[in-house]
Order: C-alpha cells, then structure tokens, then sequence
C-alpha cells in the first residue's frame, strides 16, 4: 500500500526535516526504488510517499513506509522528526529496534511488525507515554528472535491500549503477568510464539485490577499449566479468548464464569480431550467457539446439548479433527448458525434432512467423515446464503436433478472424491462467482459441456484431475485477475491447449491426449506461472525457444510427449528453475551451456533421450543444489567429471546406459548427502498450494517430485519416499578401472548399479560399511579375488548380483548372503559355497573300508566322474593332431593320481 499524502500549498515542508528525511532515506536500500520521490529536487517532502503532515504547522506527523521491500537501518535522523505521531515500517527488512525510538515522545502508534527481528526489546520504549498501539511481532520465520528480560518498560505506557509482541523469550522476566494485571489502560493483548516463566500467584492482587482488558491472544506459546487459570482472573470484560496451539489438556482448571461479555473463544491445537465442557453452556453470549484440532470424543448430539443457552446466540461452531462419534444430529436449533465446521471426525449416518432449514448457514464443512446415503436438493433447500461448502470424502451418493437451480452460489467448491459422477454436475452451471473448486477423483466422464470453460474472472483454483472428462478445451478470450492455479491432470481431455489456459499460475494438464505443437507457448507472456507440467500428452514438435516470456517458473514438465529436437538457450533465462523434467522427448545434440544459469535447480532429467557430446563439468560447478542428476539412456561420452563431487545435496546420481569412459571418480565420497543415514525428508518438494475456507479447513495441492528409478531390475515411480532414496547407478557404460575405496564413505547409500561395465580388481574390503545398501549390483565386470567378508555385513540387502565376473574363493558365510539364489552368484567360475557348490575344504571327510581302502561317501561313481570326464573330452581332442600329445600328458597323469586314491599304486 503506498500512500502519498496532498495538502494545500500554501503549507511547506520543514526544511529541517525534509534533510532528515532524505539522510534517513541514505541508509536504506529499496527494491523496486519505491521511494522515488524522495529527492532533493523535489523540495515539497509533504508530498512524498508515506509522508504525512500537519495541514497547518507542515511538520512531519506520519511515517508510512509498509510494505516498501526496504532493508538497512532504522536511522538517528528521525529524531529531527520532533512532530512525528504515527510510525508504520512493517513488512519490511530492519534487523534492530533502535533504543533511540523512545526518544519519539510525540509517538502514538509504532508498528514495526513482520521485520527480522532480533535482539532485545529496549526498555527505552517505556518513555512514549502518549504510545496508544505497538506491535513488535517478527517475521515468522524469525522464531523466539527477540528477548525481554523484565517487563517493567510496558508499566509506563499508561496510556496503551494495543500491543502485540510475538517470537519473544520472556523466561525471566518473572513480573510479566503483574505488569499486564496492574496496567490501567491496555484493551487489546497479543503474546504469539512467546516463552514465558512460571508465575508465583502471592506476586498478584487479589482482584480484578484490569478493567480494560477484553482481547487477550495467547498463541503458540510456551506457558505453565497453573498460569492460565490466573489469566482468567485478569479480567471480567474479556470479549475474546484466544488460547490456540497452547498445549491445553484437559486437566488443566479453565472456568469462563464471570465473563458475561465474552463472545469468541478459540482452544483450537490443544490436547483437550472428553466432551465439551458442560460450562461452555452458561456462556448466554458466546458467538464462535473454536475447538479444532483437538482429541475432543462423544457424541456430537450430546455436544449440542452441553451448550446450553449458547444454542441461540452462537454464530460459528467449530469442531473439526476431534474424534466425535455418531449421526448428526438435528442443528437446526442453532437458529443463529453461520459457520459450521466438523470435518475429520468419525460422524457416520446420512446427513439430516433439517440441514436444509439453516437458513443463515455460510460455510458448512462436513468433509473426511464416514457419512452415506443420498444427498439431494432438500439438503440445501433453503441455504440462500451459502458461500462455502465441503463435502469431500465421504460416501453420499448424489441424487440432484438435471435441471435444479441452487439457492446459493457459492465462493468454495470442495467435492473431492465424492459420487458426483458419471455425468458431469449440471447444477454447477449456476455458479458463475466461485473462486475455489476442486471436484476431483469424482469418476466423472463424458464431454465436458462448453458453458463450463466460461469461468470467472476471479478464479484461484481449479482441480478437476482424476476423473475421465473428455472434449476439446474451447479458444476463449479469458482474462483472470490473479494467476489462478488450474490442475486437469489425468483425464482424457484432447485438442490443442488453448493459450488462455497459460494465464495461470500453476498449469498442470499431464496424462491427457492434448495434441499439437507447444509454439503458442510463445503467444503470452506471464510472469506469474510458476509451475508448468504437460507430460504425458502427444504433443509434437520442438520445444519452443521463448522461456524468457516465464521468468517466475520454478518447475517444467515436458516428458513423455512426441517432442523432438534441441534443448532451447533460454531455458538457461530461468534462474528461478528447481526442476526441469525433458526425459523420453526425443532430443539430440548438446546440453546448451545457458542451463548454467540456473542454478536454482534441484532436478535434472533429461534421461531417454539422444543427447551427445560429454557431460559438462559446469554441472558440478554451478547447479550447486542438485537432489537429482537422471541422464540415463542418452549418448553421453568421455569421463565423469570430477566437478560433480561438489554436489553436497546430490541423492540420485543416474548416468546409465550411456557411453561413458575412464574411471569411477575416487571424489565420490564428497556427496555428503548420500554419507549420511536417512533423510530429512520423504518427499521432495517445489511447491505447495492451499486455500482455506474461513473458520474451517482447506483445499491445496502439494507438487512433489516423482522419478522413475530403475530399482531391483525394475523401472519404477517414486514420489512420496522419493526424498528418502540414496542412488548411484553407472551401470551400462563403458568404465574401466578398479572400485575407488571411498565409495564405502556413503554410509546412506540405498542402491548402486556398477553393472556391465568393464571394471577391475577387487571389490573392496570396506563393502560392509555400507550399512543401509538394499540393492547392490556388481555384475558383468572384470572384478576378481574373493567376495569381501565385510559384505556378510550388510543386513538390509534385498538384491545381489556379482555374476558374470572371475571371483573367486569361497562365499562368506551370513544368513543374507545365503539367502541369494546361484544366478546372483554365476559366470564366476572359482567361487565356491552356498548357494554354488560346496568348496573343497567343506567335501565330508573320507573314513576306510574293511579292505583299508579309502572311499568317498558319495561312492566310486562321483571319484570316477572326472576320469570320464577326460576321456569324454579325449576322442574330441583326437580330431585335433595339435593337442594330440597334450591329451596324452593329461591322461598319464590323471591315471596316476588315481591311481594313488585307490591304494594300487605306493
């Protein structure tokens, strides 16, 4: 909001402070230069943005520089600003409050909210005693930033009526609660996100001190159970109550009695547990009761009942995700009902009849239930001031005509994964305003009707993925006010996409038949589309070259169409990019060097492509943030660069099927975020949406990466544990060299894929530290020497393959390495032991018959099967006149040796 400020002419600037306002402005730095006004040629500093003056003295009395996207310091010039009543810099970047600003004596309102704030709280302020509102609530993101070790500062602002502080440690400031009881003139209290002591009762009067007090928000804050009993007690003129996220339980003494004023009380977030309190009901006033989120149980007639006189004056009722019981019962006595919330509670039953005669109804949310039967018009019958309604997840079965006209017309659609199918909802027709729909999951089919698409200017939302809606899109001339967020996915929509649609902000129109070629992507332009996905479609062509007309994309999705050609340079204009999907488009040549620029990227896959040349080392130097590198099947050659050991977030690495050469970078052990157990987190994220219904839940749409990863032999979708996978697979290559050692520093390493390569040496020795490996593949190498003992080691392994190699030696012995079948162990001819054949140190031991010759257990057959064996191999050989003389030697000897075993021969 910028305002700027026009009076007569005939009153003038201060020049004293018109200097002191542009010395102020020297130590700020302002984004978009929004304080373009402020120069010294511009001598009228009354009318400057944010500057407010006296219309008969011209001092400067208002500073209002909200929301400016302005950082530096809060400087001393303002001291010459003697004048100055009113000092709004919320919403902007300072890092301080400044000790001189109660120095401000003329200060009626300071407003230095949603700044970083750090560092303590001056007990200068107390000086403004004309100070009417303060609030000092930080950034959110700044969590318990600012520090007040005593209270007594708040004592002196007699004349205070509103504050609000948040993300403060008050922990020692043992007289916090004395100060607000005893304070004279203080209406209106929030404390969010605080830390506060225990407080010793005897240190408080012994009556209500506070006769001002009627707004009192206690939220998120770290609180002893004993101490809200005594907030209670501060006042009898409370009108609203705001215990939310407090970690309330049930066993904590809460009486609203002696409150004949109080209308709103919110507990939402806590551990409440039981039923409503029977005392809720002598509340005769109360208008909203917000109890969400809580263990609360019963049944909800019974929760009715208990709110006694309430029944007639309660305005919003709030009870969603409670572990309520029952049918619903009849509401309609809550004659003054607006806002009705019960969602993800375990109500069953059908829904009432009676719901239809509340006639002030708003918002009705009855969504995540076990609620059945029929839904029809008499539900809604006389709803005329409906604007919001959510009744996802359920199982009613829709019974409304074609041709019913609803009363209302909604603001909020939420029907996911209802029975609205299979025709398309015709009573949809009539509401023309919503700004938020989401019907998907609905097995909904058939041609989308045209008057749909003729959507409001306002939308924000729409979700119509996963049903089977068919039809072509009309080309409409569609202007939105906003970016709206559009989500078709999974349908059977076909046609071109019409150009309208990338308005959007978020455009999500994957697995679909869209058709045609992607080039009236560069028909708009629209810094407001962040999220693009049209995978699985047939779209041709080539990718367009005009990604700079999108500079606020954070994701693109384009995989699995009939593309072809090359990567375009300005996709490398999105330095906002955190994931570029390309695979299977059938793109050549190289990976353009502009994608450098984009350093902001978190995936990678241009994986089942034709791309060529080698992979370039900048990948490892500039896109510093990568999760996943997927270039898989393509035509990539020369070596790894060693660049990519910088990669410290790296968790899939996939350069398979490729044609790449040397050695196994021994850096490896650098990708710190395979070194480590676990993960963080199980999705990876590029953005969430979500939109709240007023007083109730919510609808979004979270857009996280999935990856196909070849796991276990199989190609398979990861999504939700996509953020929990540690991969390196290089199978398919043409490597060479040995095992770098340091390979076994990736302690979280989930899966390695070294396969069919033309790898050499030994595996090595520190095998067995790769604690969490589920799947190891080593096959189709040149590997030789024995199979480690540290491999017994591995407890989670699911998958083993060494086959095809020259290993030799014998098979360690563990109850998971003997758990594989011979195929993970063949082609390498010298290994021995389970599950191959016995090795000859395990052969049982041979005991002497009665005639002292010695006989194996297994009987003459098995001493004479190599014998045989030679002499079957000696009538080939005898073809050959070359060896003829060399299957005599062998003969001899085996004769010999034979000889020896029978006893015929000393």
């Amino acid at each position: 909001v910028l305002i700027e400020y026009n009076f007569p002419r005939s009153v003038r600037c201060i020049a004293a402070e018109r200097r002191a306002l542009l010395d102020f402005k020297k130590g700020l730095t302002v984004v978009a230069n929004h304080l373009v006004s402020w120069t010294s040629e511009e001598e009228e500093c009354c009318n400057w943005i944010g500057v407010g003056c006296d219309n008969s003295t011209g001092h400067v009395v208002k500073l209002d520089l909200y929301w400016m996207f302005t950082t530096g310091e809060i400087g001393y010039s303002l001291l010459e600003l003697k004048h100055l009543s009113h000092l709004d810099l919320s919403f902007n970047s300072f890092h301080k409050i400044p000790d001189f600003i109660g120095s401000l004596s003329e200060l009626t309102y300071l407003d230095l909210s949603y700044n970083p704030l750090t560092g303590i709280i001056p007990h200068q302020l107390g000086n403004l005693s004309r100070l009417l509102y303060l609030d000092l609530v930080p950034d959110l993101f700044y969590l318990h930033s600012l520090k007040s070790d005593n209270l007594e500062w708040l004592s002196h602002l007699s004349s205070l009526k509103s504050l609000k502080i948040g993300s403060t440690n008050f922990t020692k400031a043992t007289n916090w609660l004395q100060v607000i009881q005893s304070h004279p003139s203080l209406s209106l209290l929030h404390f969010d996100l605080c830390d506060f002591p225990e407080v010793d009762p005897s240190s408080l009067s012994h009556f209500n001190s506070s006769n001002s007090l009627s707004v009192l928000h206690l939220t998120s804050s770290t609180l002893q159970p004993s101490t809200f009993p005594l907030l209670l007690n501060l006042s009898q003129k409370f009108v609203e109550l705001d215990f939310s996220d407090d970690y309330l339980s049930s066993s904590i003494s809460l009486s609203f009695d002696n409150m004949p004023a109080l209308q709103r009380i919110n507990l939402r977030g806590n551990n409440l547990e039981g039923g409503i309190p029977k005392f809720l009901g002598n509340i005769c006033n109360l208008k909203e009761l917000d109890l969400r989120d809580n263990k609360l149980s019963g049944s909800l007639g019974v929760v009715v009942k208990n709110l006694g006189c309430a029944k007639d004056s309660l305005e919003a009722l709030a009870l969603a995700g409670n572990r309520l019981t029952g049918a619903l019962p009849d509401l309609s006595i809550l004659s003054s009902l607006r806002k009705l919330s019960l969602s993800g509670n375990q109500l069953e039953g059908p829904l009432p009849v009676n719901i239809g005669k509340m006639s002030q109804l708003e918002l009705l949310d009855v969504s995540s239930n076990s609620l059945h039967g029929v839904f029809c018009e008499v539900h809604l019958f006389n709803l005329t001031k409906l604007k919001e309604l959510s009744i996802s997840f359920n199982s009613l079965s829709f019974n409304l005509s074609s041709d019913w006209i609803p009363p209302f017309h909604l603001d909020y659609i939420d029907m996911r994964s209802c029975k609205l199918g299979p025709q398309f909802p015709s009573w949809l027709r009539w509401q023309t305003n919503f700004s938020v729909m989401d019907i998907s999951d609905n097995n909904i089919s058939g041609n989308m009707p045209n008057w749909f698409w003729n959507l409001p200017s306002g939308l924000m939302f729409l979700n119509l993925s996963f049903n089977k809606i068919s039809g072509s899109i009309p080309n409409l001339q569609l202007e939105f006010d906003d970016s709206p967020f559009i989500v078709l996915r999974s349908n059977l929509f076909h046609g071109s996409i019409p150009p309208f649609l990338f308005n959007s902000g978020v455009l999500d129109l994957s697995i679909n038949m869209f058709s045609g070629p992607l080039s009236l992507l560069c028909m708009r332009m629209n810094n407001g589309l962040s999220y693009l996905d049209l995978s699985y479609n047939l779209l041709v062509g080539g990718i367009p070259d005009c990604w700079n007309k999108y500079k606020s994309l954070t994701a693109i999705n384009l995989e699995n169409n009939n593309l072809l050609g090359v990567i375009p340079n300005s996709l490398g204009s999105l330095q906002n990019l955190k994931s570029l999907r390309l695979r299977n488009t059938s793109l050549y040549g190289e990976i353009p060097h502009s994608l450098k620029n984009c350093t902001a990227l978190q995936l990678l896959d241009l994986g089942d492509n034709k791309l060529t040349g080698i992979i370039p080392p900048w990948i490892g130097e500039r896109l510093d943030r990568l999760i996943v590198l997927r270039l898989r099947s393509n035509e990539f050659h020369g070596n790894i660069p060693s660049t990519l050991c910088r990669q410290q977030f790296l968790q899939v690495l996939d350069l398979s099927l490729n044609n790449i050469s040397g050695d196994i970078p021994s850096c490896l052990n650098y990708l710190t975020a395979m070194a480590h157990f676990g993960s963080s987190m199980e999705t990876i994220s590029i953005m969430g949406i979500g939109y709240a219904m007023d007083f109730s839940g919510g609808i979004g749409e979270d857009f996280d990466e999935h990856l196909l990863v070849v796991w276990k032999g199989f190609e398979r979708e990861y999504g939700n544990t996509l953020g929990l996978l540690k991969s390196i697979d290089l199978s398919c290559n043409k490597l060479s060299g040995e095992i770098p050692r340091e390979l076994a520093s990736l302690q979280g390493l989930i899966n390695l894929n070294l396969s069919r390569n033309m790898l050499r040496g030994s595996i090595i020795r520190e095998i067995g530290q790769l604690k969490s490996l589920d799947s190891l593949d080593l096959s189709t190498n040149n590997l030789s020497g024995e199979i480690p003992e540290s491999m017994s080691e591995l407890s989670f392994l699911s998958v083993l393959d060494l086959s095809n190699n020259k290993l030799s030696g014998k098979i360690p012995s563990s109850t998971q390495l003997q758990s594989f079948n011979a195929i993970s162990y063949s082609g390498n001819l010298r290994l021995c032991g389970e599950p191959l054949r016995k090795c000859p140190e395990d052969e049982p031991p041979k005991v002497p018959n009665n005639g002292g010759i010695e006989r194996s257990s297994e009987g003459d057959e098995g001493l004479f099967e190599p014998l045989w064996f030679f002499i079957g191999m000696t009538t080939g050989f005898l073809l050959v006149n070359k060896l003829r003389e060399w299957i005599r030697l062998r003969m001899a000897l085996m004769v010999v040796k034979l000889q020896r075993k029978l006893g015929l021969k000393e």
